[in-house]
């Protein structure tokens, strides 16, 4: 933004806002395959395969060395700490072979919650200390943008206003950090979907917190050009007996985005929150179908919503590559027709793409 000290040259500028355009051009979105390692876990644990990083390191070769026509879906890939320094099995590292593919190469930059005493089990995120370091040395390993998750959840007196302005202010200062070091930053503030509030309460506080959010960015003079936003879609809680098409989700999404977000932010990856891979898939078709404005690339960035199918197929076996890397391909194909409003539904997806991924009090 335009202010007396300027933080950013006019190229730096720039380049950030190549960068965040293109991860999201064209119906391009981002996976998130940053799952920490207690994480990855769980979700070896759901196909009976140990957590060694040996395990973690083949699904994710399987994934990364996918035919290059990935890159017509997918624009970047969050990648967690442990996985910017692996490599396949012929030596080379991932981020070179995303590079190669022209995938633009991230990396997960929060470090977990910590408690904010005197709220309702509310957290603030841990990581700011020492983040420049961090930031110019992952700029020299190749890396071009960053993410951060804050967490606020619907409960009795939640999300309290210090947690909304606590989150939106270490959001924004993570996000400065981050451009003065030439990454992109994903601002990515999570209503998580536990509990039984309806689409409406949701709505409500998803604006709440957005409005938050960009009034810290415009306060920490965040160039908005250089950043995309990762929030949750509008959706009613896990619990709320009343269910929602993937229309009135789209129109409350849309109507709550319209009056927070800038028209200068780029792009808006959603999360998937731990819907199924369809409904994320029809949620988002929905969102880019929505008759209000949208000035905004409206895209994905899924990690449980994009693998969940693929880890399926998987189950820990050499053999299954082929069977693997198709169905990553299709889910990819999928998310990327609709983030143009151009999926159709089949009713061909297996078990694996229709089955609930919620998990309560989500972590990475």
């Amino acid at each position: 933004m335009a202010h007396r000290f300027p933080a950013l040259t006019p190229d730096q500028k720039k380049e950030l806002s190549e960068i965040a355009q293109r991860i999201v051009a064209n119906g391009k979105g981002i996976l998130a395959a940053d799952e920490s390692v207690g994480t990855m876990g769980n979700r070896l644990q759901r196909i009976k395969v140990e957590n060694t990083e040996e395990n973690r390191r083949q699904f994710r070769e399987i994934l990364f060395t996918v035919d290059n026509s990935i890159n017509k879906s997918i624009g970047g890939v969050i990648l967690f700490h442990e996985t910017l320094y692996q490599k396949d099995s012929q030596g080379k590292l991932f981020r070179n072979i995303l590079k190669e593919k022209g995938i633009v190469v991230g990396i997960k930059l929060d470090q977990g919650g910590a408690p904010l005493a005197g709220t309702n089990k509310e957290t603030t995120i841990q990581g700011l200390d020492g983040l420049s370091e961090r930031c110019a040395q992952y700029k020299k390993e190749g890396v071009d943008f960053g993410k951060w998750r804050a967490v606020l959840r619907i409960d009795d007196q939640c999300p309290s206003s210090l947690a909304i302005q606590e989150n939106a202010n270490a959001l924004a200062r993570y996000a400065s950090i981050c451009q003065q070091n030439g990454l992109v930053p994903i601002v990515e503030p999570e209503v998580l979907p536990d509990g039984s509030h309806d689409l409406e309460h949701c709505q409500y506080v998803t604006e709440k917190v957005l409005a938050a959010v960009y009034k810290a960015l415009n306060d920490h003079h965040v160039y908005l050009e250089g950043t995309l936003l990762k929030p949750n879609m509008v959706t009613a809680g896990h619990a709320c007996t009343k269910k929602y098409t993937p229309q009135q989700v789209a129109m409350a999404t849309v109507t709550a985005l319209h009056r927070t977000v800038p028209a200068a932010v780029p792009g808006i990856c959603f999360l998937s929150g731990g819907m199924s891979e369809e409904d994320a898939t029809l949620n988002l078709n929905a969102i880019n179908l929505c008759p209000l404005p949208k000035p905004w690339k409206l895209s994905f960035s899924y990690g449980r919503a994009l693998q969940a199918s693929a880890l399926d197929a998987w189950h820990g076996k050499a053999a299954n590559k082929k069977a693997t890397q198709d169905a990553f391909m299709k889910r990819a194909v999928a998310n990327c027709q609709a983030a143009q409003g151009q999926y159709v539904h089949t009713g061909s997806s297996g078990a694996a793409a229709t089955q609930s991924l919620f998990t309560a009090s989500y972590t990475y």
